[in-house]
């Protein structure tokens, strides 16, 4: 079973970058190592009674402008037996009970995150110049400090490569550091956003995404919410949609063709898209594939899953108690969910709906968004 790989730091090339990103976007599927057996793991009883979940639109709530009631249920969580491309810590597949929740129809948008930052004067951390002392906590020990013309405030662009590229391995050979891009810049200095109101906000790193959540009285979702929210209603698929991945470029904003080299534009779009383009899944969300990644709450964790299966069936899982991630260990990274633009089926296929990723909070990047979810309890106070 192939296994897709995180990205590397880009280290080797403007020096603390590398670890400070870095997860970037899809892995590595054609040149990754060959996987091992399946996880087995000997699950126990039921822990945790879901007989009361909260699955019916509470008398005297309406759903906040924007956003939908997704009923709360059951679902098995993780990568379904048939999915070739599932990755090690996509398993084992897990029952989880989730109470019924609010969540944004689309991603945030440049127009909505414009509207925040014009309200209270916020500066994203793309923006602001870098703290050496607190990014030092994410490299080796004795890393030295770069000079103070690359500690600069900026954020990863994607950069097509100009030939085929034989190694995916090596990220830095699309992925630049750039500084005076944000989100207001996404392409780098000069950029804007004129024209693309409608389009996802992107270079949003964690804390960014926490800032909103705060203003718009909102919070985000844990992994298992959206992944209960992107299945819409179905189990045992691949996609929201179906199984069926030669209707990817009718349902999803991802890449087409030779990664990183050419996008063919079978979709209509080589970056973002306007958020509702693709058609909504079975709850009226859209863009839960592709388009750009979204943060969740969750630490990252290979190893959660597997401990969430020792414990039954649990009810509104907060993700792992610590974060861990062995090919970043010094970083503290959420995990990201719904693939983005940059995903191709020759390169990854993190479209899929039990894909994850993990991020480090200070990360920003141009795939990089997020949408938001209210609790009953958070309406009705």
């Amino acid at each position: 079973m192939p296994q897709k790989t995180f990205a590397p730091s880009i280290y080797s090339r403007l020096c603390f970058v590398i670890l400070l990103g870095i997860v970037l976007s899809c892995g590595d599927k054609k040149n990754a190592p060959k996987q091992g057996d399946e996880v087995t793991v000997e699950s126990k009883e039921i822990v945790v009674d879901t007989a009361n979940l909260i699955k019916k639109l509470p008398i005297g709530i309406e759903p906040p402008d924007g956003m939908v009631w997704i009923p709360g249920g059951t679902f098995i969580q993780g990568a379904v037996p048939q999915d070739k491309e599932a990755m090690h810590h996509e398993k084992p597949a897990h029952e989880v009970a989730v109470d019924g929740f609010f969540m944004d129809t689309t991603q945030v948008t440049n127009a909505k995150f414009s509207k925040f930052v014009k309200e209270t004067g916020y500066v994203t951390v793309a923006e602001r110049i870098p703290d050496w002392e607190e990014l030092k906590k994410q490299l080796p020990e004795g890393t030295p400090k770069p000079h103070d013309s690359i500690l600069q405030p900026g954020s990863l662009v994607f950069k097509k490569t100009k030939s085929s590229v034989p190694n995916l391995y090596d990220f830095s050979q699309w992925w630049t550091w750039s500084i005076g891009t944000n989100w207001k810049n996404p392409e780098g200095p000069g950029s804007t956003i004129k024209g693309k109101a409608d389009h996802p906000v992107v270079h949003i790193s964690y804390e960014d995404a926490l800032a909103y959540c705060k203003w718009a009285n909102r919070r985000l979702p844990t992994e298992a919410e959206w992944e209960y929210a992107a299945r819409g209603g179905k189990s045992g698929t691949l996609f929201f949609w179906g199984n069926d991945v030669s209707q990817l470029s009718k349902y999803s904003n991802t890449w087409e063709g030779e990664f990183p080299v050419e996008n063919t534009q079978v979709d209509g779009f080589e970056g973002s898209s306007p958020v509702g383009t693709f058609p909504a899944n079975n709850f009226g969300l859209y863009d839960m594939s592709g388009n750009v990644w979204e943060w969740t709450n969750d630490w990252y964790n290979p190893k959660y899953y597997e401990e969430l299966l020792t414990k039954g069936i649990e009810r509104n899982p907060k993700g792992a108690e610590h974060p861990y991630n062995p090919s970043n260990p010094y970083a503290k990274e959420k995990v990201i969910r719904g693939g983005s633009y940059l995903c191709s089926d020759s390169y990854c296929a993190s479209y899929r709906i039990s894909a994850r990723m993990a991020s480090t909070m200070d990360s920003s990047m141009g795939h990089l968004g997020f949408r938001t979810v209210a609790s009953v309890d958070m309406l009705s106070k």
